[in-house]
């Protein structure tokens, strides 16, 4: 059975940092390019970042490049995203996405983030 989940969520005041983590199993999580997405309150769900199987190319949404870095650790099956410079604006339920060849994708259950002071 494939499992993604999510950690790390939490409270923050603005400016802080988070790192959230996404442990797999039951893939073979190399052959799966991660992606990060998130939804605040009453909106849709948006891309914040992905990065390829091997690790070696990421892409980020414009609102948090220079902010946020995702990383992944294929012998430890964890995708990271490393969030810096928090804006209450950020407050949202982070999700990873795995997503394989065709339509084969698994999502986790999401981790809340509280941007407040």
């Amino acid at each position: 059975q494939v499992q993604l989940v999510e950690s790390g969520g939490g409270l923050v005041q603005p400016g802080g940092s988070l790192r959230l983590s996404c442990a797999a199993s039951g893939v073979t999580f190399s052959r799966y390019a991660m992606n990060w997405h998130r939804q605040p309150p009453g909106k849709g769900r948006e891309l914040v970042a992905a990065i390829t199987r091997a690790g070696d190319s990421s892409i980020y949404a414009d609102s948090v490049k220079g902010r946020f870095t995702i990383s992944r650790n294929n012998a430890e099956n964890t995708v990271y995203l490393q969030m810096n410079n928090l804006k209450p604006g950020e407050t949202a339920v982070y999700f990873c996405q795995a997503v394989g060849s065709g339509e084969d994708e698994y999502w986790g259950r999401g981790t809340q983030v509280t941007v407040t002071s």
